[in-house]
C-alpha cells in the first residue's frame, strides 16, 4: 500500500491511500482518519485498507480524487519518536580521514544514533525557513522505516518484522552548530532543524526486490539547484533496519509510529556522488587538498527522488524544497 497525508488545517492532516500509478488518491476516514491512527490500530485496519487499495488500483471505488503531491504534509506530520542513525559507515570514515579525528568506539559493530525532534516534520514541497546562511545549511538524503510496537530487547530479526512503512527523507542539518553540540555529549538540538519527508510512505511489499536484507535497494538521486549532486545506493547500508530498530529498543520499548532513519546514504565509489554537502566537502579535502564547495544559500533548492535499478522512478515521490530566511 501507498499512503500520504493531505493538508486539511489540522496538525495530523487527512490520510489517503495513493494509487500505485500515483495519479489518484482515496481518503479513508471510515477506516482511519490519520496515519498515526492507522499505525495504532494496524492489526484491525490493515485488511480493510488493503481492500480499498486494491479497489483504487482497479478504478472500482467511489470518492477517489486526483493526487497532488503539493498538497501533502509529511506522511506522518508528527511522530511519537524520530531516531536517526549513521548506518553508512563510509560517511563517518570520510569525516575521520579528512579531519584526522579519532575513530568512534565500536563504530563497525554498534550503530550510532541520535534522537531528533518529531513534533513538526516538513512536507515534500514546503519551504525550509532558517535563521542564517552562516550556520552551514546542508541537506542529507536518507531512507527510513516506520514501525509498529517493538518490545524492549527485541532481536534484529524480531525488530525487522515490526517494519510497517518505508519512507524517503531529507534530514536538514546546520553544520556550523554541530561541533559544539557533539562536544557537550548531549547530542544534536539546534544543529538539526525540522526533518522533511517525500510525500508517500509505502509498505515494504510495494518495493518488491528493492526491499531486501532490511535495506532499500534503490539509488537516491540528489540535485542541488537543478544540477546532479549524487545518486548513492541504499544497499550499501552497513547495518540493516532490523539492526537499527533493535539497537533503539535495547533498553526501552518502541511505540507504533516511531521512525528510524538510515543516516546519509553514502557509497564507497566516488562516482556515486554524495547525498549531503558535508560529504562532498571532505572528499574535496582528501582528494584535492582543499574544500571548494560552500553550503546552501537562501533561495537554493534541493530535489531528491529514489530510483529502481532499471531507472524507473521510485514509489516515494519527489522531495523538492527551497531554503528561505525565517521571518
Amino acid at each position: 500500500m501507498k499512503f500520504a497525508t493531505l493538508h486539511d488545517g489540522s496538525a495530523d492532516g487527512t490520510l489517503v491511500l495513493v494509487a500505485r500509478d500515483g495519479r489518484s488518491a482515496l481518503p479513508v476516514p471510515q477506516i482511519a482518519a490519520t496515519l498515526i491512527d492507522a499505525m495504532a490500530r494496524w492489526e484491525d485496519v490493515r485488511a480493510p485498507l488493503e481492500a480499498c487499495y486494491r479497489d483504487l488500483n482497479e478504478a472500482q471505488v467511489e470518492g477517489a480524487i486526483a493526487f497532488d503531491p503539493r498538497r501533502c504534509m509529511a506522511p506522518l506530520p508528527r511522530a511519537p519518536q524520530w531516531l536517526d542513525a549513521s548506518a553508512f559507515l563510509n560517511h563517518g570514515r570520510l569525516m575521520e580521514e579528512a579531519f584526522k579525528t579519532p575513530p568512534i568506539p565500536h563504530f563497525d559493530t554498534v550503530p550510532v544514533m541520535y534522537q531528533g525532534a518529531s513534533d513538526d516534520f516538513l512536507g515534500p514541497h514546503q519551504d525550509v525557513p532558517l535563521c542564517s546562511e552562516s550556520e552551514g545549511i546542508d541537506f542529507e538524503g536518507e531512507f527510513a522505516v516506520m514501525v509498529g510496537p517493538v518490545a524492549m530487547g527485541a532481536s534484529p530479526e524480531q525488530a525487522q518484522q515490526a517494519v510497517r512503512l518505508v519512507l524517503q527523507l531529507n534530514d536538514w542539518s546546520l553544520r556550523a552548530l554541530g561541533p559544539h553540540e557533539m562536544k557537550t555529549g548531549f547530542g544534536f538540538l539546534q544543529a538539526k532543524p525540522s526533518t522533511a519527508f517525500a510525500p508517500i510512505a509505502v509498505t515494504p511489499d510495494e518495493l518488491g526486490e528493492a526491499w531486501r536484507d532490511g535495506r532499500v535497494q534503490m539509488r537516491l538521486q540528489v540535485q542541488w539547484n537543478g544540477v546532479d549532486f549524487g545518486q548513492p545506493h541504499g544497499g550499501e547500508m552497513n547495518f540493516s533496519f532490523g539492526e537499527l530498530i533493535a539497537h533503539a529498543a535495547h533498553s526501552r520499548r518502541l511505540t507504533a509510529g516511531c521512525i528510524i532513519g538510515s543516516g546519509t546514504v553514502s557509497n564507497v565509489a566516488r562516482a556515486a556522488g554524495s547525498a549531503c554537502i558535508a560529504e562532498r566537502r571532505v572528499i574535496e579535502k582528501i582528494d584535492l587538498g582543499e574544500i571548494r564547495t560552500g553550503f546552501m544559500r537562501f533561495g537554493d533548492e534541493v530535489r531528491m527522488q529514489a530510483h529502481y535499478a532499471d531507472g524507473r522512478e521510485g514509489p516515494f515521490g519527489i522531495l523538492q524544497q527551497r531554503v528561505v530566511r525565517a521571518p
